[in-house]
């Protein structure tokens, strides 16, 4: 859902676990890696809910870049 309804200035650092993992198939074919090695990734820079209570997991979009350039 997030795809859909992020802010209009585009500058929101986080998306849900979900949004990312609706474009798998499309980064990994864009990148060239495996999709089970960009699985692995997504899970590793997925934060965690503040106490494991507030908020729902969700994913840093330019640390999740960063760490897809540093696959090369």
């Amino acid at each position: 859902m997030d795809l859909i309804t992020a802010s209009g200035s585009g500058l929101d650092p986080d998306f849900s676990v979900q949004a990312a993992k609706v474009q798998v198939k499309r980064i990994a074919k864009v990148r060239n890696i495996g999709e089970s090695k960009l699985l692995e990734l997504i899970d590793r820079q997925t934060e965690k809910p503040l106490f494991g209570l507030f908020g729902p997991e969700k994913i840093n979009v330019l640390k999740l870049n960063i760490a897809l350039d540093n696959l090369k």
